[in-house]
């Protein structure tokens, strides 16, 4: 048995059975490997952001890791923002990353680079695998570091894949959720009781059902007040609790957090800006509004709000009511009508990949009251996420449709999505919002006080001359694809598209 022989096996034997992959030269006998075990589920993908981002969308539903293969430190650099939108949603991965032989570095050849210094800022855990010998204890461990949520990085040198003396790594099993002491559970119970403005802040775990029900109880018998960070992993919609969700901007974000007290954290830190502003502050709380944090790293939060919930001896509220859907609104398609459409025809259980930026802020709101579903969003702020999140998450949840909300300037950096969504047959509807700008700028622009857009500065702002063709570019990657102009095709194409058993892609024209 060779290093990489034993890789695969031990990945294997820890659950691991899916790989994302882009591989080149030096991962060719790790190729090997997988061919040798049908059991492993290899998904092509035409560009590492694709791999990375895929694997994240995968881990975010199932609850574990699949593996990526990478190619040597450009290949890892080429996935690299992916990976960290996927470290800032506490998404386990393992990434298995090919090097040059350790004989052949000295040499300076062409691939040559620090691996290990690119690998590092993404990684929670990372190792280079020094014999054959030691790949499977490597991967085992690994493995073990990715579960609870981690990045773990295993660089593999050509020659320890090849190598033969191979050993399976002993597997190590997933940790359990620690609970939350009785002592922190208490001090929340208290602040809960004493009258203050507060805010439940929940992330995480909390936002699955036993969290928001529980969540649902505290604030019906405190009086608090239950948000979520900007972009979150929830489940949402039928007879769940609504969660509003903290603004992006600043100003709108301190204004509506602006009467809180106290905020008590749920698998999640305190709200920040994503950018700081000149003169503008990078916290969202009040200056005056106490922290006080219920779970860290590795406890459970929704056994915690249950907890708390239990403390305060709260009851649960009736169920919150539901709204009909809206009607299909006619003329031009504007974010709202956009939006009411979405809503109208969101099917029960659908998992939705958000990455619509500007033009889809009034979906989550709108969509509150559609039939159950589950919301990925973008978590680390890196553009280019939304096509290959989708297609993880549609392979960790077969049988399961996925809708696409996709901004346009962000769908440019991994279209090569769609061809693995075509290839793997995949129910993925992708709604391209194509306002054909890099519109979150404009606005941006003025937030920073860099002055009027000029036209130089426009041209870095706008998708003109030429402009995209999002129904001809599905087709040449192999995605069924069509345009709507107004809100009554819009209407009409995404109901027909949500029946379908593969994919499909709509250009909505803002």
């Amino acid at each position: 048995m060779n290093g990489a022989q034993s890789l695969v096996q031990t990945l294997l034997n820890a659950g691991i059975d899916t790989c994302f992959a882009n591989p080149g030269t030096s991962e060719m006998h790790f190729v090997a490997a997988l061919d040798e075990h049908p059991a492993m589920r290899c998904v092509l993908g035409l560009a590492e952001g694709v791999v990375t981002a895929a694997a994240d969308g995968y881990a975010r539903m199932t609850g574990r890791p699949a593996a990526t293969l990478l190619h040597c430190g450009p290949g890892l650099a080429n996935g690299i923002a992916n990976l960290h939108n996927a470290r800032r949603a506490g998404t386990p991965m393992v990434n298995i990353v090919g090097d040059h032989a350790t004989y052949h570095r000295a040499y300076d050849a062409p691939l040559t680079s620090d691996v290990e210094g690119l690998a590092r800022p993404v990684s929670h855990w990372l190792r280079t695998s020094l014999s054959p010998a030691t790949v499977g204890r490597d991967g085992a461990a690994a493995v073990a570091a990715a579960h609870g949520g981690q990045i773990a990085t295993l660089i593999l040198p050509a020659d320890t894949a090849w190598g033969e003396g191979g050993v399976v790594g002993k597997t190590i099993p997933p940790p359990d959720l620690s609970a939350v002491p009785e002592a922190r559970i208490q001090a929340a119970a208290r602040w809960l009781r004493n009258g203050q403005p507060s805010l439940l802040l929940i992330s995480g775990g909390a936002l699955g059902e036993a969290g928001l029900d529980a969540a649902a109880r505290i604030a019906a018998g405190t009086g608090a007040t239950v948000m979520c960070p900007t972009s979150p992993r929830t489940e949402r919609g039928g007879n769940l609790p609504y969660v509003e969700r903290v603004p992006y901007s600043v100003d709108a974000a301190r204004n509506r957090l602006a009467g809180f007290r106290q905020a008590i954290l749920v698998g999640c830190r305190a709200p920040v800006a994503f950018f700081g502003y000149p003169g503008k502050p990078s916290e969202m709380l009040p200056e005056d509004c106490r922290i006080q944090v219920l779970t860290r790293p590795g406890e459970d939060p929704a056994e915690a709000l249950l907890w708390l919930a239990e403390d305060l001896d709260a009851d649960a509220p009736p169920p919150p009511t539901r709204e009909a859907p809206p009607t299909c609104p006619d003329g031009p398609l504007t974010p709202e009508a956009l939006a009411a459409i979405v809503a109208r025809h969101l099917p029960e259980n659908c998992i939705v990949a958000d990455e619509s930026i500007s033009a889809g802020r009034a979906i989550y709101p709108t969509t509150r009251h559609a039939p159950r579903h589950t919301w990925l969003s973008l978590t680390g702020g890196a553009i280019g996420i939304g096509m290959p999140l989708a297609l993880g998450a549609a392979l960790g949840a077969p049988g399961r449709r996925v809708l696409n909300l996709q901004a346009d300037g962000s769908a440019l950096y991994t279209l090569q999505a769609l061809w693995t969504q075509a290839r793997e047959n995949l129910p993925i509807t992708t709604v391209v919002l194509a306002n054909r700008a890099y519109a979150i700028l404009k606005g941006e622009m003025s937030n920073v006080g860099a002055g009027q857009i000029g036209p130089r500065a426009r041209d870095l702002m706008e998708l003109e001359r030429p402009t995209p063709d999002w129904v001809a570019l599905a087709a040449g990657l192999g995605v069924e694809a069509a345009r709507a102009g107004d809100a009554g095709a819009l209407d009409r194409l995404l109901e027909a598209a949500l029946s379908r058993t593969g994919p499909f892609l709509i250009e909505a024209v803002l």
